[in-house]
């Protein structure tokens, strides 16, 4: 396994966006319901739900939209906000790396590799 970088935005409203909410929105384009996208992440609808239900509230617009069961059966998908900002993410994440390969490269080889963490929580808190 090789180091990777994470990126989670602090905003001004009190929320966050990171990874998992990025995932999210991946898998909902993916998978194309709450439902499966969460369950791809281990999560349970309600989670999946409730995460949905975040990020949509935390923006001006609304980044997914949901259509209701019946013959065509239901689902859920971006909106043209939730797409850009979907992109936004991705492309935020891999600039970073980009600009960070150099470092995180010498933190990597700089490991003990014969050190393990005590616990399954982070033990430095930065999680």
């Amino acid at each position: 396994m090789t180091a990777r970088l994470t990126l989670r935005i602090d905003l001004p409203n009190g929320t966050r966006l990171g990874p998992g909410k990025a995932q999210l929105l991946a898998n909902i384009v993916e998978h194309g319901s709450i439902r499966a996208a969460g369950a791809t992440m281990g999560m349970s609808y309600r989670r999946a739900w409730l995460l949905a239900d975040e990020i949509n509230r935390m923006f001006q617009e609304p980044s997914i939209v949901t259509r209701h069961g019946g013959k065509s059966g239901g689902g859920a998908e971006l909106t043209p906000f939730g797409e850009r900002l979907l992109s936004c993410c991705r492309r935020m994440e891999e600039e970073s790396r980009r600009a960070l390969e150099h470092d995180l490269a010498w933190v990597e080889g700089a490991l003990d590799m014969a050190y393990r963490p005590h616990g399954a929580a982070d033990v430095d808190g930065d999680d």
